[in-house]
């Protein structure tokens, strides 16, 4: 019975988190479409930091509470399972024909934010150190390539301004923009804080580690907006949208999620993760295989259905390791 609750709340929070993650989305979409901007470029940065929202704000709380194995346990666990769960997934309900620049810059940026984000909290392995630590400075660093990756989205934005494209985003009146992104970030703010509370008390009363429920249960729960997102572009064969939003997610969840957990409280790296860390590199560099692979630039049904054996895999392999 003492388990009902934070049972309920649990879900409720992750609930809560998606709600608001689509409000803020359909907003800040909306706004978008206002000034111009075209739909890809709305699915790598506008959708992408959307969905990517409930990740930030929940590692937000987890690094000021000092849970920092859900901080890596979240964002590993989301990268992985937006690659091999959703993309999987979107890929097998409609195969995804993939933009050059998404093959040829976007998929390969992706590849180096995960060597970047390995080498940063490492520092005993590689540098000798005392202990791991992703710094402030760390965060600033990884902020930088952020705000270099949403200039590439707007030189994308600039070289498609003048192509014809039907722009299937929602037309919304300003008032109501305003009131979308104002549910947006509450619900991001009380499902976030939800969310933590009670997958620590969980994991405590039940006896797992926080790694596992980290790269499980949270980080499927957070992921649930890029795989709504994905899943409905996918079937309306809206590609640009489906591998958009992933590619952006696994991107801006380094470089955006991680680059600002630590400037509100620095977050100590357990090498643990690396093992999951080499799941996550392996999924993006067979996503930029599988670009040369059948037809080309295309993520086929069999493509698809490799990522998802390879999920199913690496969680019967995660509860096997505790």
């Amino acid at each position: 019975m003492e388990y009902l609750i934070p049972i309920a709340l649990l879900l409720a929070g992750f609930v809560i988190l998606v709600k608001g993650a689509d409000f803020l989305v359909k907003g800040a979409s909306s706004l978008a479409r206002r000034f111009s901007i075209s739909e890809i470029v709305i699915g790598l940065t506008i959708v992408a930091m959307g969905t990517s929202a409930p990740e930030l704000i929940v590692n937000i709380f987890s690094a000021l509470k000092g849970q920092s194995d859900i901080v890596f346990g979240n964002v590993i666990g989301s990268n992985i399972s937006n690659i091999f769960l959703i993309l999987g997934t979107a890929g097998f309900i409609y195969p995804l024909a993939v933009q050059k620049n998404t093959a040829f810059k976007e998929i390969p940026f992706a590849i180096f934010s995960g060597i970047l984000f390995f080498v940063m909290v490492n520092d005993t392995l590689l540098f000798d150190a005392p202990a791991n630590l992703l710094s402030r400075i760390d965060g600033l660093v990884l902020l930088v390539f952020f705000i270099v990756f949403i200039l590439y989205a707007m030189k994308i934005a600039k070289v498609n301004h003048d192509e014809k494209e039907k722009n299937t985003v929602p037309d919304l009146p300003v008032w109501k923009i305003i009131l979308f992104l104002f549910l947006g970030f509450a619900g991001l703010f009380f499902g976030g804080n939800w969310v933590v509370d009670n997958a620590v008390w969980l994991a405590k009363k039940i006896g797992i580690s926080e790694k596992l429920i980290s790269l499980t249960i949270v980080s499927i729960g957070t992921s649930l907006p890029e795989l709504a997102t994905s899943a409905v572009a996918a079937y309306q064969r809206k590609s640009d949208i489906a591998v958009g939003n992933i590619v952006g997610s696994v991107i801006l969840n380094v470089f955006f999620v991680l680059g600002a957990t630590p400037l509100f409280k620095p977050v100590s790296y357990d090498s643990a993760y690396n093992s999951d860390m080499v799941v996550f590199g392996a999924g993006l560099l067979l996503l930029f295989l599988f670009m040369f692979t059948g037809k080309r630039k295309k993520l086929d049904r069999l493509e698809s259905l490799i990522f998802l054996s390879g999920y199913i895999a690496y969680i019967v392999y995660l509860i096997n390791r505790k």
